[in-house]
């Protein structure tokens, strides 16, 4: 309770905050009601300016670009889910490898992770697309695995700090078990450093679905997309300049609220560094690594 606190008197952690439950209720709402049938084509409506009742203008087939955006975010909350799910299960599986269990598992742990995180997300999503195809469900496990990598390396340590502290100690001599103590005091000790990653890493995972929606190696054309709906209006740039704005726009807004939430969220749970200067805190998330 106190770091939700913190959180919301950061002003990065209100906009972060707002942006990310915005988007969430705009999900939300699109499972029950757009304003427009996503999918409908209404050739009389074609580049309708922002007006009523198409608040945000039609597109090139007559469809209403604020029901496209409303049903994209569905796709953009399943994928950052997703990949975050993926993303947790494989950090938290080879931190734990790589700090509670032999020397020889331990070292060839690092030596993989070494070798995964010096792969891009979007380069590993683009492997695997060739091979499986493009899909919404590759565009999850590659950046749920590329990222995963970049949890497990910085779980990592922090595990094998906290496995030397006098609590963990008293519960192994109490009788628990390596899963035990992992479950009862490792995991609960490490949350914070791997809830500020997984909200930067939801942050990549938008980006990447927009970016391989785009070049056609995400979401299919036929599934309301933000990547997508910039791919079809970009060769109308020149002259329809207002409508790639939307898509563009919902994108970066997301992204940036993810980042500045995952940063506040940095600070709200260490205090220490409301001590700090300010160049201190500052940090840049990578968006695509």
């Amino acid at each position: 309770m106190n770091t939700l606190k913190r959180l919301w008197g950061l002003g990065t952690g209100r906009f972060g905050l707002v942006i990310v439950l915005l988007v969430l209720l705009a999900a939300a709402v699109s499972l029950v009601w757009t304003p427009f049938d996503p999918a409908a084509v209404d050739a009389r409506a074609r580049w309708t300016d922002p007006s009523w009742p198409h608040v945000l203008g039609t597109d090139d087939s007559g469809r209403d670009i604020a029901s496209l955006l409303l049903a994209g975010a569905r796709t953009t909350v399943v994928v950052a889910v997703g990949s975050g799910v993926v993303a947790s299960v494989i950090g938290i599986a080879l931190g734990a490898l790589g700090a509670l269990t032999t020397r020889w598992v331990r070292e060839s742990v690092s030596v993989l992770v070494d070798i995964l995180i010096a792969f891009p997300v979007l380069i590993i999503a683009m492997m695997i697309s060739a091979v499986w195809g493009g899909s919404l469900f590759v565009v999850i496990w590659s950046v749920g695995i590329g990222f995963g990598v970049n949890v497990a390396r910085v779980t990592r340590p922090e595990l094998r700090r906290v496995l030397h502290s006098d609590f963990v100690l008293a519960g192994r001599a109490s009788g628990l078990s390596t899963w035990q103590n992992l479950t009862r005091h490792l995991l609960p000790n490490v949350a914070p450093v791997f809830i500020v990653q997984l909200s930067w890493g939801m942050a990549v995972a938008v980006l990447a679905e927009a970016g391989l929606s785009y070049l056609g190696f995400g979401a299919p054309v036929t599934q309301p997309s933000w990547g997508v709906l910039l791919n079809s209006l970009q060769p109308y740039i020149a002259v329809h300049p207002l409508t790639v704005v939307w898509p563009g726009l919902a994108i970066t807004l997301t992204v940036l609220g993810l980042n500045l939430l995952g940063d506040a969220l940095r600070e709200a749970a260490d205090p220490t560094l409301a001590e700090r200067a300010p160049s201190a805190r500052t940090h840049v998330p990578g968006v695509v690594a």
